[in-house]
């Protein structure tokens, strides 16, 4: 399908609920909307070699974001009808495990099994979540669908990032608040600050948060956890890439940032200072995530998920089993 006509198609469920601002904003301001050539990071120099994706589900609305949890059970927010799915093994038919809760941000799964899902990544909250900070993010059990706040003040939450402390990340994309939730509970909705923040996660070691930029100069930004005021430019994607929009972020095995993106339909991977694409083909990617266990979605293997619903098997990202785990769990956006 056309690029232009999945726009169209995910535009028609607005019915339903508002479309992400990383559709309107971001998309009006790349020109996605209009046919056009590619635009493409270099291949890394393991592409090819692998065997190319496999959809292994599909889920009827936008998949925001995705994660897996130590039983390889699958989670993922649905962005229109508000729902958090559980898929139990690839092949699986997917489960509502909630109503309409606005789960339409991140994903992540604590050590405890149970979900932490943001809210409010709709266009209103999300350009107004650095002044207007009454967002949440909301705890589900993964087996009874059971819901409860876990923190509010938030700006309109996209990403959402977990670090090995139990300390909670957050972006707001149509912003540039980086939020904070400590373990002890304390919420500060503009720990740090990065131009239209999205994608997010955690370094293996929790000294760093790495955040991605979407749109004007699309980016990697690391933020040192003992000083968010001083956010550093990591990378900076190529001029052939400024129209690619990067969104949702993982990590893999060896720490290495990987990043889905919407336009260029390329997961990149950070190395050495610059992008190189792993794979190709799938757009309108909005979330990268890694298996876990030894069972159903398994360790080691990466799964894609997008805006046409589908969850895709990566071969070309896999990892040695037990080393494929997010050291700084799940985004969406």
């Amino acid at each position: 399908m056309r690029l232009t006509t999945k726009f169209r198609t995910a535009s028609r469920g607005a019915r339903r609920g508002v479309v992400p601002a990383a559709v309107l904003a971001v998309a009006a301001a790349a020109g996605v909307l209009a046919p056009g050539p590619a635009h493409a990071a270099p291949a890394c120099a393991t592409a090819g070699t692998a065997a190319p994706p496999v959809q292994v589900a599909h889920l009827p609305d936008w998949v925001e974001s995705i994660a897996v949890d130590r039983r390889g059970r699958m989670f993922a927010t649905a962005y229109f009808t508000g729902r958090v799915y559980r898929i139990d093994a690839p092949g699986s038919a997917p489960v509502a495990l909630t109503g309409n809760i606005g789960a339409n941000g991140g994903i992540a799964v604590r050590p405890d099994g149970r979900l932490l899902v943001g809210t409010g990544n709709d266009l209103v909250h999300s350009l107004t979540g650095d002044v207007l900070p009454v967002s949440k993010l909301l705890a589900v059990d993964p087996d009874s669908g059971e819901v409860t706040t876990y923190a509010s003040g938030l700006g309109g939450i996209d990403g959402v990032a977990l670090a090995p402390d139990g300390t909670v990340y957050t972006t707001t994309l149509g912003g540039r608040s980086i939020g904070r939730v400590t373990p002890d509970g304390r919420v500060d909705p503009a720990w740090a600050k990065v131009a239209q923040p999205n994608g997010i996660a955690v370094s293996p070691d929790g000294s760093e948060v790495y955040v991605v930029q979407t749109t004007v100069a699309p980016g990697l930004y690391r933020i040192p956890v003992a000083d968010p005021a001083h956010p550093r430019r990591w990378i900076s994607a190529g001029a052939s890439d400024a129209l690619a929009l990067p969104d949702g972020l993982t990590l893999d095995g060896r720490g290495r940032p990987l990043i889905a993106t919407h336009a260029s339909g390329q997961i990149w991977r950070a190395e050495g200072g610059s992008l190189c694409a792993l794979e190709s083909g799938l757009r309108l990617s909005t979330q990268l995530t890694y298996g876990q266990g030894d069972r159903g979605f398994s360790a080691g293997r990466l799964y894609r998920a997008g805006v046409d619903g589908r969850i895709y098997e990566v071969p070309a990202g896999a990892a040695p089993a037990g080393n494929g785990a997010e050291a700084g769990g799940n985004k969406a956006g």
